[in-house]
């Protein structure tokens, strides 16, 4: 890849949604992600971002990376950009090392690098859950690990 062009990662799965999403989010965690709603490029005017909103921090919402990230590059006090995705179902860690195969939806923003983990698929927590998995679970979900066959673990 040249040096001047940004990574790859996904567009926004509705264009026509960026920025109709609520501010706040959950930050982080659930390990796996659905689909992409949208990248944000926070501004803080205590860093010198225009104090356009009485001193609050804000975000502007973009469909590309590649919009974000020139955002980001150009604005005074903008933070690199993050991205919004949405969970169908995650993987809550409630305490170290004990995961929970959760099946409810939610959205969370993430540091945009965490996108270079494939996608989830229909295998990708069951596998991670499955007492066969490999001793670095994570490589699992980096798709580093083969797929796991499920019907020998009855």
């Amino acid at each position: 890849m040249p040096m001047n062009t940004p990574p790859e990662y996904p567009d926004a799965v509705d264009p026509n949604l960026v920025g109709t999403y609520p501010a706040s989010a959950s930050a982080g965690g659930g390990l796996v992600w659905d689909d992409v709603l949208e990248y944000r490029v926070w501004c803080h005017p205590e860093r010198g971002a225009a104090d356009s909103h009485d001193g609050s921090d804000y975000y502007y919402a973009f469909a590309t990376y590649a919009e974000a990230l020139d955002c980001s590059t150009n604005t005074k006090g903008a933070e690199a950009p993050l991205v919004l995705i949405r969970q169908l179902e995650y993987i809550s860690e409630p305490q170290p090392g004990t995961y929970v195969h959760m099946l409810e939806p939610r959205i969370t923003e993430w540091p945009v690098e965490f996108l270079k983990r494939p996608r989830r698929s229909a295998n990708t927590i069951p596998d991670f859950l499955s007492p066969a998995a490999p001793a670095n679970r994570l490589d699992i979900l980096r798709g580093l690990a083969p797929r796991l066959d499920h019907d020998r673990d009855a």
